[in-house]
């Protein structure tokens, strides 16, 4: 690996370094590092969810120093600057690169765990114990013999997408035992008024909100009245906080919705339409067109 590293799909599949065990347009898997040199900095421009699988790395992410030892896994939301990256000899790792999109997609309303966990809580390191570890060697194990014995299979992507999605929900579940204690004494302070609302509160407040809501596309203006703060201010929290706009959170649900109820549902455009309150399917059919490339049906059927 170079000095300086934008961590890519194509970086990750022309890097003679790395073995990649699956790809796709949505998710890479590196099963080892053959060989490991010392990075000054690396830009990693997908969520990345990294098991240390011997040795140790320590590394400044953000700025805040991370320490990943064998059998910690360490999480990593997208657009990460890491820095200062020092490595044992005898370190090597087992990794899942992941698009924006297809986290969404596996999480659905569960996105809401990962996010207190990187933007609110900004904890990056799960430890596992010997059980979690067996748990996951099997379930890794099924994994690569699903790649292998599957290959002729015309569902195999959906199989392996499938597989990956109950891995990241269960370390999603392992996320949440982790933040529930933390965020149950923090919401508890807050409602008895017992401590002063911070940017990250306000925050939280506001993927809870983005969350809970069916319909997912209202202004900035309207989310931030709920929340009685300014429009400018939650915009300047939501950078400052997650590296996105309150804008781009909220444009980022309402794309997921469509994607899925075009996709994984059998509704009608009319009914997804209305699901989603735009004003009429001409205006779905533009939005839709802008942002995907195609109109709905066409995206439905692609």
């Amino acid at each position: 690996m170079k000095q300086h590293e934008e961590v890519t799909f194509n970086t990750l599949a022309d890097n003679e370094d790395i073995q990649i065990g699956y790809s796709d347009n949505d998710i890479v898997v590196v099963d080892s590092i053959q060989q490991f040199t010392e990075v000054k900095t690396a830009h990693v421009a997908m969520n990345a969810v990294v098991i240390c699988t011997n040795g140790k790395v320590q590394a400044q992410m953000n700025g805040i120093q991370m320490e990943l030892h064998k059998n910690q896994v360490a999480i990593v939301p997208l657009n990460v600057t890491v820095t200062d990256v020092m490595i044992s000899p005898d370190f090597n790792l087992k990794a899942m690169f992941l698009t924006n999109r297809i986290l969404q997609s596996f999480l659905r309303e569960k996105i809401n765990i990962w996010n207190d966990m990187m933007y609110i809580h900004r904890q990056h390191v799960v430890t596992m114990d010997e059980d979690e570890i067996l748990f996951y060697t099997h379930f890794y194990d099924m994994f690569t013999l699903t790649i292998a014995k599957g290959k002729d299979n015309p569902l195999q992507t959906y199989v392996i997408q499938s597989l990956l999605r109950s891995g990241i929900l269960a370390l999603c579940g392992r996320m949440k035992q982790m933040l529930s204690t933390d965020t149950n004494q923090a919401g508890s302070a807050a409602l008895r008024g017992n401590v002063k609302l911070t940017s990250k509160v306000h925050f939280q407040y506001f993927l809870d909100l983005l969350y809970s809501n069916d319909v997912k596309r209202h202004t900035v203006e309207a989310y931030a009245r709920e929340l009685c703060i300014s429009p400018k201010y939650l915009t300047a929290v939501c950078k400052k906080i997650s590296g996105k706009t309150a804008n781009e959170w909220i444009t980022e649900q309402v794309l997921e919705n469509i994607r899925y109820y075009l996709r994984q549902t059998d509704l009608s455009i009319k009914q997804i339409c209305d699901k989603l309150a735009f004003p009429n399917p001409s205006f779905f059919g533009k939005y839709v067109k802008d942002h995907f490339g195609m109109t709905p049906i066409e995206f439905k059927n692609s």
